[in-house]
């Protein structure tokens, strides 16, 4: 008779996102595979006390201690474990109960208490690809160290991390990110000259937070998807390719060396991505639509637009530099796309003042997450100090 699986005890980092929210629909389909036993949040302290007495979990951690005084308010005298802080974070992080944990905070804030699960010798399912952008190096010299396993959960990572299984990764030519092109595909400089924050978030085939939707509309996520993929998968920046398809039905390719091609296909959900990093090796029968190719358009795929969204060949010069020089990329983004979602700067700002920064910066190593954090904050206090 088969053996079944072992149940897995499970954390999430951020799951008041949109990647936290799909987790947890996850985790309620397969209860006899998963146990939710940690939570973290920002500050939606009304969905995660829904989601508390929901999966009742062991332990809680949120940014602020009123906000945590408030969860300990609203949900009366019980057991669980709720703190404040970044300590708390990485508390959370590091549950011994837990055997998986979802990276799934978005932005830099995400880096420490992933790092942590990853020192932990945790498996970490990496949604936040900060963590690979701002300290690739770092984080992957200690997955190497404590044995942790870190499975993508971002859908072009994880379509390229299926199509190499089992391949030998010597015999790899190249790998080909793909990306829907975001709300403004297609559009010149002046046409999006004056688009609103409203607009830029409407993306047409995802549904994700605001931050990676104005990621998604000026092609930055697509640049720091190709940091993460260096890292991830130990491949130089120039052997990854970006093609624009705006049908996100192909969510990724890896080209061999003799010619051959292999592709990930399904719909756009971010479900697919999580399970199988939750399961992985094993695929769980998900409930869900399925691809039905004749009833779809045809599949284009085109070079994407590096005149009319720099943001791309930033990315791929900030890399080319190493070093810090993604951090404070990534730190100078975070800052504008605030400043555009805040009505301080118009959308094409973003990449101007992306680029006056890296500018600015010299190359350096870093060796402690603490280089790489206080780079983080000398990078967005240049960025605000351009901004004002």
């Amino acid at each position: 008779m088969k053996k079944s699986p072992e149940k897995r005890g499970v954390v999430i980092l951020g799951s008041t996102g949109s990647v936290g929210v799909n987790a947890l629909d996850v985790i309620a389909r397969f209860p006899e595979r998963f146990e939710l036993v940690g939570l973290t949040a920002h500050r939606n302290i009304a969905l995660l006390s829904e989601q508390i007495c929901r999966f009742q979990p062991k332990r809680v951690a949120v940014g602020r201690t009123a906000d945590a005084d408030r969860l300990r308010g609203s949900l009366g005298a019980t057991g669980l474990c709720i703190g404040a802080g970044v300590e708390e974070l990485i508390a959370v992080a590091t549950m011994e109960e837990a055997s998986v944990v979802i990276s799934a905070i978005v932005g830099a804030a995400g880096l420490v208490p992933t790092l942590a699960a990853v020192e932990a010798g945790k498996r970490v399912a990496l949604a936040n690809k900060e963590t690979l952008v701002m300290a690739g190096r770092l984080v992957v010299h200690e997955a190497r160290r404590s044995g942790a396993e870190i499975i993508p959960v971002d859908s072009e990572h994880s379509a390229i991390f299926q199509c190499l299984a089992g391949e030998e990764h010597r015999h790899v030519r190249r790998l080909i990110l793909t990306a829907s092109g975001g709300p403004f595909f297609g559009r010149t400089r002046e046409e999006m000259a004056g688009v609103s924050a409203a607009q830029a978030l409407r993306h047409p085939r995802w549904e994700m937070g605001k931050k990676i939707s104005i990621d998604s509309a000026t092609l930055m996520n697509k640049g720091l998807e190709v940091i993460e993929a260096r890292w991830l998968f130990d491949i130089s920046a120039e052997r990854i390719e970006v093609l624009v398809h705006p049908q996100s039905i192909v969510h990724s390719m890896v080209e061999f060396e003799d010619g051959s091609t292999l592709a990930q296909m399904g719909l756009p959900d971010m479900r697919l991505p999580i399970a199988y990093a939750l399961a992985y090796p094993e695929r769980l029968a998900m409930d869900l639509p399925v691809l039905d190719l004749p009833a779809e358009e045809p599949l284009h795929f085109t070079a994407p637009d590096q005149i009319n969204f720099p943001c791309l060949t930033l990315a791929r010069e900030a890399i080319r530099k190493g070093g810090l020089m993604p951090t404070v990329l990534n730190a100078a983004n975070e800052e504008a796309v605030a400043a555009f979602l805040n009505g301080q700067i118009g959308f094409l700002v973003i990449p101007e003042l992306i680029e006056k920064i890296l500018g600015d910066f010299e190359p350096a190593e870093y060796a402690t997450v603490d280089d790489v954090l206080r780079t983080d904050r000398k990078a967005r206090a240049a960025l605000n100090q351009l901004i004002r």
